[in-house]
């Protein structure tokens, strides 16, 4: 198989596996905060920032494993990564390495590449007809 076969055949694929994975993980957190699944030493009380965050990861997670309105949701959860970056990590330190925000950036910046990039043909967007030309390509 040629580099462009491997391209446009699984290129698309990847990126979905790629959405699943990152949603799992982001799932994960919101299980922890929200239904104390595994429980890690805790639930935020409700209503506070940390509680707001918990039901985003737990409902955007779900949707993003899913690949339902991936876009839409990408947007609010790479935002909500960049808060959590700003408000819990950055004032600790200037050196993520340091403050422990290495994740949150990256699911920053991996929700970003999803708003753009959509979720890639396994999806239900794709399923619905929703998304772009490139996530149609080799389902």
């Amino acid at each position: 198989m040629t580099t462009r076969e491997l391209e446009t055949v699984w290129a698309p694929r990847m990126l979905s596996v790629l959405r699943i994975m990152a949603a799992l993980i982001f799932f994960a957190h919101g299980t922890d905060k929200i239904l104390g699944f595994p429980d890690t030493g805790g639930t935020p009380a409700a209503f506070t920032l940390g509680w707001i965050a918990g039901v985003i990861e737990l409902f955007a997670g779900a949707l993003l494993i899913l690949g339902l309105f991936t876009r839409q949701v990408a947007f609010l959860a790479s935002g909500q990564m960049a808060a959590a970056y700003f408000i819990g990590h950055a004032p600790e330190s200037i050196y993520p390495v340091v403050n422990g925000g290495d994740a949150a950036i990256l699911y920053c910046f991996v929700f970003l590449y999803l708003v753009f990039a959509g979720p890639g043909p396994w999806s239900l967007d794709a399923g619905r007809g929703n998304h772009s030309t490139a996530d149609r390509a080799h389902i």
